[in-house]
């Protein structure tokens, strides 16, 4: 297919008078009402199923071989040829142009003017819209005109064919950089949207010396800003939404010189196990306009059992970043004086908090531990551990050490302190200890944001050599030992062995890595 075929086969469907422009989103749920999508909740949100992908598919993810760059990380990333790529292409455009309606969000990815990235979001669903329109910055005129730089194209009722397409299977999301197209086809999973556009901003943004962060950011009364990294589940939606500190952002961010900017306009965030009393902003965000995606609702009541499992453990909501009622607008601040690595530790064995040295805050970083837990990706039912990273391996299209260089001059130049924080598991490994409570959490982050940790009287940890503060406000002084917690030392000892060894197996993927920074793993 020819650059001049390619464009035109787009530019006839966006000409199309039932392809809709930025709808509002009355506009949006109404259609989705009538395609009978989704059903109101109680509080006004549309409510939708994603059928059987209720995750992202990672091996159904790849970058289009269709650019020379060395900086591209094939190790961590399945190719796609171009051929492959351009057949797909045609196809995707073909069967939703047979389509009775498509929709198209035009908006932003990135918050700071100076950086955005101007995307365009075509979706065979109404709500696919909805969401897109709820995740993505919103333009402030909706009548400006906006030539999009990058354009993902989301037809899930077309299904490749493995043997004819080359695929995996028939779901598929393929990135092309030489084209400026994300495609995703056969899952109707609302996250492959949302993450493959920040997969390419990792790619765009280190061009112009500006780290993309898989990490929620929240600002204090003082102008203090932190930053939480960590994969899904393991707290950063959660944690940075605080009635006393301002959120920036739940998920996505860049680091440019002039401080952190946020690159989404909305919020993602897990529901499972909600609770008005422990997560009262993300409860009251979930209102009309927002998105659930895969809560059981009730029939009659039309309320959201946020306690059911029904479908996945990977139940979520989306909503505006406004939704939140102390945010910050616009979405962006200062340097970070603090930065959070969290973790949800399924062994039971690293300590809920411990303060990292510059060395130790690149090895966690580089190694980015936690337990893959149940939902977040098919297949997973049980949490596994796994090693991402940056926090964030599936969306980075870069070799890591690109990202892992970036944030140690950060962390240097900005005198910043590093904490590790353990939301997982204690008194025994997952199935048998129980997972942290999550006011304890709060309090160990709290200390932390207000330096109260700075300079505290620590214990070194035998097997990770981790500093774990004696006291803390408002936490038992047991608990922040992780052995003292469990019945039995041996087990313990073993299970922290086994972990150990986990890191250091992880840890041998990584060449030519400063030796200071090899030596602040395991011991």
């Amino acid at each position: 297919m020819s650059t001049t075929t390619f464009s035109s086969k787009l530019h006839e469907l966006l000409q199309n008078d039932q392809t809709h422009f930025n709808w509002s989103i009355s506009h949006l749920i109404e259609k989705s009402l009538v395609r009978q999508e989704g059903i109101l909740s109680e509080t006004g949100a549309l409510a939708v199923k994603t059928g059987k992908y209720t995750g992202r598919s990672p091996y159904d993810k790849y970058i289009v071989n269709d650019i020379d760059d060395d900086r591209l990380d094939w190790k961590n990333n399945q190719p796609m040829n171009e051929s492959t790529f351009l057949s797909l292409y045609e196809k995707v455009l073909d069967h939703l142009t047979e389509q009775q309606e498509r929709f198209v969000f035009r908006g932003f990815a990135g918050t700071d003017p100076q950086y955005a990235l101007p995307i365009q979001v075509i979706t065979e669903y109404s709500w696919h819209n909805l969401f897109s329109r709820q995740l993505f910055v919103r333009p402030e005129n909706e009548t400006e005109t906006i030539e999009p730089a990058f354009t993902v194209i989301s037809a899930p009722s077309f299904k490749a064919d493995p043997v004819l397409d080359g695929t995996r299977s028939e779901a598929f999301i393929a990135i092309s950089f030489k084209h400026n197209v994300v495609l995703i086809g056969g899952t109707q999973y609302a996250g492959e949207i949302k993450k493959s556009i920040f997969s390419v901003m990792n790619a765009l943004l280190p061009q112009q010396d500006i780290l993309s962060m898989h990490c929620s950011a929240n600002i204090g009364n003082e102008g203090d800003v932190a930053l939480f990294f960590g994969l899904s589940g393991t707290g950063k939606t959660t944690l940075s939404n605080h009635p006393n500190r301002q959120l920036i952002g739940d998920d996505e961010h860049g680091w440019s010189d002039a401080g952190v900017f946020n690159i989404e306009g909305g919020c993602y965030a897990k529901t499972i196990r909600l609770s008005q009393e422990k997560e009262p902003l993300i409860w009251q965000a979930i209102r009309y306009g927002s998105v659930l995606e895969n809560v059981e609702i009730d029939a009659n009541s039309r309320v959201a059992d946020y306690d059911s499992n029904h479908y996945t453990e990977n139940t979520r909501a989306a909503y505006p970043i406004q939704h939140v009622p102390n945010v910050i607008q616009p979405s962006r601040a200062g340097h970070p004086e603090t930065i959070i690595f969290l973790t949800a530790d399924a062994f039971g064995v690293l300590p809920p908090i411990s303060r990292l040295s510059k060395e130790q805050a690149m090895y966690h970083y580089l190694s980015g531990y936690t337990s893959k837990l149940a939902g977040t990706e098919r297949g997973v039912t049980t949490p596994e551990a796994t090693f991402s990273t940056c926090f964030g391996a599936p969306f980075l299209p870069l070799k890591p050490s690109i990202y892992a260089n970036m944030l140690g001059q950060r962390i240097d130049q900005h005198h910043v302190n590093v904490y590790l924080v353990n939301t997982g598991w204690i008194g025994g490994p997952y199935g048998e200890g129980e997972r942290i409570d999550l006011n304890y959490t709060r309090a160990m982050v709290q200390a932390a944001l207000t330096n109260e940790l700075k300079h505290t009287e620590t214990d070194t940890e035998p097997y990770f050599g981790l500093s774990i503060p004696t006291q803390i406000p408002g936490v038992p002084d047991n608990i922040l030992f992780p052995k003292a917690t469990w019945t039995s030392e041996t087990a313990y000892d073993q299970k922290a062995n086994a972990l150990a060894q986990k890191f250091k197996d992880n840890f041998t993927t990584f060449k030519n890595i400063d030796p200071a920074i090899a030596q602040a793993g395991p011991k």
